[in-house]
This record gives structure tokens, C-alpha cells and sequence, in this order.
């Protein structure tokens, strides 16, 4: 069954790749499985390409011209919140933290095999048609505010601007404070339809997030061999 057997019309996706063959490649895969597929070879072109009626952008990280980072960033300053997959052939620590810190909603490895993409996609695109149900109320640490209603976090008097995932993993954490979540467990939570999620993506994420809370990072804390918990008491 595709994916457009659910929908009326089929989700558009923009390919963003300087490499015609890998440009070629995805579209006749992703358009096998009932998608809409635009290609651009660059960041330029993929700018005046992208629309509204775009769902996912796959974006390779390394372009001449402007980079698929920059692009992101440009789009997540201009408010525009696309799921962004990223298509590289690196593979640190750093990539990932760079790409998730730019806004990106996934990160896939260069060489990849098709079946990996076309999950990944179904996966983003199911996780972005869901918003996180939670009641009208809100979560309060001292001066650390969760608005589960705006999906915002509030340090202070400043909000601090959380990727969906991160926004996911920290009402995870902060409504079972005291709990401790194997990675595991933060994977099944938070990714739960998205295969090949490894438990390296969760410290990614958390170091993110952490980084992001500034002097609350204690919030969050590690015991090694277990996993994550939200510690208010710290």
C-alpha cells in the first residue's frame, strides 16, 4: 500500500541534491511509492522551487554554493517549518549535532540503501501530521515553564525555540520526572513508527537539548548504563 492510498493527493517533496543521479534516484523511488517529486540541484534553486504545497524536503548537506545547513537555517529563520531530512556522506557526532541543530528532522547517511529513505520519509511526514496531544495546561520548574498547549518552552522571561523532537523529549522527561528512560524506551516514546533509530540520535538529541536550557541543563541528567531523567530537585 503507498502512502497516497490514505490521502487524496499525493505529498509533495522537494529533492535538493547537486548530484543529478541521486537526484534521479529518489525521485523514481519516492514517486514508486505515490509521491509527488520536485528536484533541484542546489540551495539556490531549491528556494525559488519550494512551495506550500511542499511536505519534506531531503536536502544533501555538502553543495557548492550555499550548503544544505545554511538552508535550513535560512528556512527555520524565516519561520518556515518543513520537516527537513538530511542527506550526507558524513557521519560524526558533530554532523548530526550541526544538522539537528539547524533544524533538521532527520539525518540519513550517504551511501543509503532506498528502503532506509522511504521509511525515514513515511516516518517524518507521519510525526509532522501529529501534534503533541497533550491537555490545555502547563509544566512548571521555578522559573522553567512547558506550555503544552503553544508547545513552548520558557526560561525566565525568554522562550527558548525547541525542534518538535526536542519540545517531544523534554514532556517526556518532565511529566515522569524521577523516572529514569532507557534510550530504548525514549526511542519507542518518541520515535515509535520510525525504524533505524539508533540510540546514538537520542544522546544527539539531549545534548541539544541540554545545550539549549543553558544553566537548566542540570534538568536533565544521565546515569550511565541507564538512561535519562528529568530531575527537578537539582
Amino acid at each position: 500500500m503507498t502512502y497516497s492510498d490514505h490521502h487524496d493527493l499525493p505529498k509533495k517533496i522537494l529533492v535538493v541534491d547537486d548530484e543529478a543521479v541521486i537526484c534521479e534516484i529518489l525521485e523514481f523511488n519516492l514517486t514508486n511509492e505515490g509521491y509527488e517529486v520536485n528536484c533541484a540541484h542546489s540551495s539556490e534553486e531549491a528556494l525559488n522551487r519550494l512551495s506550500p504545497d511542499h511536505s519534506l524536503i531531503l536536502l544533501d548537506v555538502m553543495m557548492s554554493g550555499m550548503s544544505g545547513y545554511k538552508l535550513a537555517e535560512l528556512l527555520r529563520q524565516r519561520k518556515n517549518k518543513i520537516p527537513i531530512i538530511f542527506l550526507t556522506a558524513k557521519d560524526t557526532e558533530n554532523d548530526m549535532l550541526t544538522g539537528f541543530s539547524v533544524g533538521g528532522d532527520d539525518y540519513i547517511s550517504k551511501p543509503f540503501s532506498i528502503k532506509e529513505v522511504v521509511a525515514r520519509v513515511k516516518a517524518v511526514l507521519k510525526r509532522s501530521e501529529q501534534p503533541v496531544e497533550k491537555s490545555k495546561n502547563k509544566l512548571v520548574f521555578d522559573d522553567l515553564r512547558i506550555d503544552l498547549e503553544l508547545k513552548e518552552l520558557i526560561i525566565g522571561e525568554e522562550k527558548i525555540p525547541l525542534t518538535k523532537t526536542e519540545f517531544e523529549i523534554i514532556v517526556l522527561l518532565s511529566e515522569n520526572k524521577e523516572r529514569i528512560f532507557s534510550r530504548n524506551e525514549i526511542i519507542d516514546r518518541i520515535w515509535k513508527d520510525t525504524p533505524y533509530i539508533t540510540e546514538r540520535t537520542v544522546d544527539v538529541h539531549i545534548t541539544r537539548l541540554r545545550k539549549k536550557l543553558g544553566n537548566k541543563a542540570s534538568l536533565i541528567s544521565n546515569r550511565a548504563g541507564f538512561g535519562y531523567r528529568f530531575n527537578p530537585s537539582k
